[in-house]
């Protein structure tokens, strides 16, 4: 991939434990896809896993979505900490992280509860009920997709910066 140098450089975020904390509070993600030079955007809630370096979600099995990741499964996304606009300044307060990856369709059912699990533990207060709920039994992770996004690259920008 090409790479470009940031224009506001004092925005860039080296720091990669503060983007990863980005990750970890964010609760949903945009992701870009690309299919025969046809653009595709979705947002998702993720789990996010810091030991693999990547993010989990759960889907339909058919779609468009999954339709695109097995064309290519190349991705683009982004997650926003939205800290508001400014009203009169024309400006923003956020923190944000870009980042490249592949996304994978996991096949594996002990990845596939691993993924869960680190989908529940990040979105939910009390994962538990959830899983009792709806994953009572192997059958029931069948009948869900669970998609990995494989980090390869991740770049940050912040405008919380005081004037």
């Amino acid at each position: 991939m090409t790479t470009y140098h940031m224009n506001k450089k004092e925005r860039e975020i080296k720091n990669q434990e503060e983007l990863r904390e980005i990750l970890k509070q964010g609760k949903y993600a945009v992701i870009s896809m690309c299919r025969d030079n046809e653009p595709y955007v979705v947002t998702l809630s993720y789990g996010y896993d810091r030991g693999k370096n990547a993010l989990y979600f759960h889907s339909a099995s058919k779609g468009l979505k999954i339709d695109f990741i097995k064309h290519n499964p190349n991705v683009c996304a982004t997650v926003i900490e939205d800290r508001g606009y400014i009203m009169n300044d024309c400006d923003h307060k956020y923190r944000s992280v870009v980042f490249w990856g592949e996304m994978l369709i996991v096949e594996n059912l002990e990845e596939k509860k691993h993924g869960m699990e680190v989908l529940l533990n990040h979105l939910e207060n009390n994962p538990k009920t959830v899983k009792e709920k709806f994953l009572k039994n192997e059958e029931n992770y069948n009948k869900v997709t669970i998609l990995r996004l494989d980090i390869k690259e991740l770049t940050g920008k912040s405008n919380l910066i005081q004037k």
